[in-house]
């Protein structure tokens, strides 16, 4: 199956092939009849599958139907990159159209934005906050609005743009075609859902675990070796464009410094720096520039860059779902990726969680001289360990209990 199949107009699919697409992923496969019949769609698929063009491609065909320099699209997205990143994939697949687009977030000044909107687009691409800001100073009117795409929906909660979401959703028409995407499906992400969406038709593209083609590797460290465990890694192993997961901002500014005087080329990407810096390093990165790009998860969520060999969490992610969040970012489009994670002796439960949901367990490493003495190999069965690793919880538990009657 190639994309001949959707029967796209001849600008859309002269903007295909130029993008380099082949066959359609499989999420793509799914979403595109239905957006094109103008049903509303609960998508989930993991980071990396094609989700941007399985909505925009449609959606592109439907407008270049009819001409109108008036507000038609909504897509919200959870951060500045990802919002910059649709509004250029719309620029590549839309070209050779006529249709305007314009990306709405803060951190920058609205004059270059309140331009666009007065030239007059079809599609807004918008983080919450700002355009809010720009509805309630009457800048942006979304009463036409068509189709309405919120897209990483469960980032979106994670970041407590819930209530923004609900108050924009006030202000556009009952009548509309909303594209729900989210890669995981908490009971919160459900429950809103199931209030904006109508009749939806429910897609997935796979299990939403880490991509087949990466391969993972344990480092039991502990926390003061971390950085000589990084230097000594990226030293020991034959690497391309490197992606370092750190959990604070400051951690990521310190590691890119230490790195930088190492003689790495490397930037870091994190919520305190200007617009005009995160663009710099998202640029720099892409390009070649930088070959090692230290983020935080926030900042790293709109990262869309094809050829990352390898994910290194220096800290642990707090969740299975972060994991596989963060992994997504390399192996993407069927190329392999490795992902490499530092643990420490705490993060164990959550290392069983995230072998459970890949199914296998996951090869621990040690390099001479940073061995920790608490790290013993264990060769029991998944499912065994599972087990031990839950009567520790029960008995950690307990013990907690016990310290606090005795204290009461």
């Amino acid at each position: 199956m190639n994309f001949d199949h959707f029967s796209f107009d001849t600008p859309i699919r002269e903007a295909i092939k130029a993008a380099g697409y082949l066959t359609p992923t499989p999420i793509q496969r799914q979403a595109i009849p239905i957006v094109l019949e103008g049903r509303d769609i609960l998508g989930m698929s993991q980071t990396g599958t094609g989700k941007t063009a399985a909505f925009l491609l449609p959606i592109l065909q439907r407008l270049t139907k009819s001409a109108s320099h008036k507000p038609r699209v909504l897509i919200l997205e959870p951060t500045r990159e990802l919002a910059e990143q649709v509004h250029r994939t719309v620029g590549s697949l839309g070209g050779n159209s006529r249709l305007r687009s314009v990306s709405i977030y803060g951190g920058v000044s609205m004059g270059s934005q309140l331009a666009a909107l007065k030239r007059g687009v079809e599609i807004l691409t918008a983080c919450p906050g700002r355009l809010l800001d720009h509805i309630k100073n009457g800048s942006i009117d979304i009463s036409s609005i068509e189709t309405f795409v919120l897209d990483e929906a469960d980032r979106m909660c994670d970041m407590g743009f819930l209530p923004d979401i609900r108050r924009i959703i006030g202000y556009l028409p009952d009548r509309r075609q909303t594209l729900f995407f989210s890669a995981t499906m908490p009971g919160d992400i459900r429950a809103l859902a199931s209030s904006i969406l109508k009749n939806p038709i429910t897609v997935q593209a796979g299990e939403m675990a880490p991509a087949e083609t990466v391969s993972h590797t344990l480092y039991p460290i502990s926390e003061g070796l971390k950085l000589k465990l990084l230097l000594a890694v990226l030293e020991n192993t034959r690497t391309g464009r490197i992606l370092v997961f750190t959990r604070t901002k400051h951690r990521a500014c310190r590691i890119a410094t230490s790195l930088k005087k190492e003689g790495y080329r490397v930037s870091s990407l994190q919520g305190n720096m200007t617009q005009s810096s995160r663009q710099a390093s998202m640029d720099g990165f892409r390009t070649g520039k930088y070959d090692i790009l230290v983020a935080t998860d926030v900042a790293a969520r709109g990262i869309d860059v094809m050829d990352i060999t390898h994910v290194i969490n220096y800290d642990m992610p707090d969740t299975t779902d972060a994991y596989t969040h963060r992994i997504g970012r390399t192996g993407r489009a069927r190329r392999t990726g490795e992902a490499l994670t530092f643990i420490l002796r705490t993060d164990e439960s959550l290392v069983f969680q995230i072998e459970k949901a890949i199914g296998k367990r996951i090869e621990r490493r040690q390099l001479p001289g940073l061995e920790v003495p608490y790290f013993q190999p264990i060769d029991l069965p998944l499912k065994t360990q599972m087990a031990s690793s839950r009567r520790r919880f029960r008995l950690s538990v307990a013990s907690r209990r016990r310290r606090i009657r005795a204290q009461a």
